[in-house]
């Protein structure tokens, strides 16, 4: 399967990719496969399945599906209309389907939520749509499989999600492959990643389309700096990135005494971002929205503290895919498949693969780097509080994007040999994933969800 920057990458909505991302690109994906015959619809039924259900509520899994069904999509889609439209779609008892038509919906009734999972993934979804009869003329199973990334499971239909076969100049699906293709062409990691973007556009829309997303990662930061308040969804939490913001501008005279302020700024810009992306924002997956604050923050960290270039910015982008890439084709991005491992883990890996490449690390030492960013994040557990992305989600994307920059600069003091390679950490990432219970993946069954009393 080829994957893009751009897929790997997208601008979407809080608080996450594989329960409220991907649920209303589904929802959208299965009207726009009804779009001829929408006026033989007279109801519909949704069914969520397995973590989808089980965190769901907490994640705006209903919401996002809601608003998929009106026709909405993650990336255009204003973030502040929801919550008022949600409530006009359950008082009123009606929704816009696909925009066009009024149709009756019960959330209650065609809104189902299913705690056992469907076969293929743990984030199963079923839409139904029935004619005048009762009798469901069409059904679909899809699966939030990740980052957003959405499959369906009828290989039969006309429907199926095809991998996407654009034949790539260098093509890599190992870390091995990876770095002896830059060695063989005398490339680094981004050359690789650019070459292989022009498959699908010119060199001139890859470089803006990039700097277009560093725009919005750098957004949601300042986003997250200035809006105050209480976190949606009835743990109370309190926004913490405007009052540290403030402190820190406050006293700078800290830094010159303290030299480890500027990790409580790249710790500031990781929960920013985090703290948008758990109120509903505008976020940019990277690769999930539960890890969403990670990478911003390592690429802020650049552009205030080293030598920051625009080039710069699109090789730091461009090598964080390529780590991504490696992980969504050989594991998963997924907490409830292999934990947070797969989201905070992943992330904190292609942060520090790409500090380490603007950093001018050859393409073994930003390799190490990203080795080193997984091996200390294996068996993390997904266990939201709740269900939402708030606790521990906001403090580990800080501690994730700390260790992402310890990873750098322990890789780059080496010379690119270590024992233990990329490969080999994703395997284990992903068999680690495999025998974690699933009470650890995504399900507010386990760890500290079950452990602080929700107040």
């Amino acid at each position: 399967m080829a994957v893009s920057v751009f897929d790997l990458f997208s601008i979407g909505i809080g608080p996450s990719s594989s329960h409220t991302v991907g649920p209303m690109r589904a929802a959208a994906r299965f009207l726009a496969h009804l779009e001829d015959r929408l006026d033989e619809v007279e109801r519909l039924e949704v069914e969520l399945f397995g973590s989808l259900a089980l965190t769901g509520k907490g994640h705006g899994t209903d919401k996002a599906v809601l608003m998929g069904l009106e026709g909405e999509e993650p990336e255009t889609i204003e973030t502040s209309s929801v919550v008022p439209r949600v409530q006009g779609i359950e008082e009123n008892g009606m929704l816009r389907l696909c925009g066009k038509k009024e149709l009756p919906f019960d959330v209650k009734r065609d809104l189902l939520f299913r705690r056992k999972p469907l076969p293929y993934h743990p984030n199963g979804m079923c839409f139904k749509a029935m004619d005048s009869s009762g009798a469901a003329f069409e059904e679909r199973i899809y699966y939030s499989v990740g980052g957003g990334f959405v499959v369906n499971e009828d290989t039969a239909s006309d429907d199926l999600i095809v991998a996407d076969r654009t034949p790539l100049p260098y093509r890599f699906q190992s870390g091995v492959e990876l770095l002896e293709i830059c060695t063989a062409n005398n490339f680094s990691i981004a050359d690789v990643m650019m070459e292989n973007e022009k498959s699908w556009r010119s060199e001139e829309e890859i470089k803006s389309g990039l700097l277009h997303l560093a725009g919005a990662m750098r957004q949601t930061i300042l986003n997250g700096c200035k809006n105050e308040g209480v976190l949606p969804g009835g743990l109370n939490v309190a926004r913490r990135a405007p009052t540290l913001y403030q402190e820190l501008m406050e006293r700078p005279e800290e830094s010159l005494r303290d030299p480890l302020t500027v990790l409580d700024w790249v710790a500031l810009f990781a929960m920013a971002v985090n703290e948008e992306n758990a109120a509903g924002g505008r976020i940019v997956t990277a690769p999930t929205n539960g890890a969403a604050g990670i990478l911003p923050a390592v690429a802020e960290y650049y552009r205030r503290f080293l030598d920051y270039s625009d080039d710069g910015m699109i090789t730091f982008l461009l090598t964080a895919a390529a780590i991504g890439i490696l992980y969504k084709e050989n594991a998963s991005i997924s907490g409830a498949e292999v934990g947070c491992q797969g989201e905070v883990g992943v992330a904190c890996s292609m942060a520090a693969a790409a500090l380490a490449a603007v950093r001018g690390g050859t393409p073994q030492q930003v390799e190490d780097a990203a080795e080193i960013g997984m091996e200390h994040n294996l068996g993390l557990t997904c266990d939201p509080v709740g269900g939402l992305v708030q606790i521990p989600c906001i403090e580990r994307n800080a501690m994730g994007a700390t260790k992402a920059i310890q990873a750098a600069r322990l890789a780059l003091r080496g010379k690119g040999t270590h024992k233990v390679s990329l490969d080999d950490v994703i395997r284990t990432m992903r068999q680690t994933g495999e025998d974690m219970k699933s009470k650890y993946k995504e399900t507010s069954r386990g760890g500290l969800a079950i452990n602080v009393i929700e107040c």
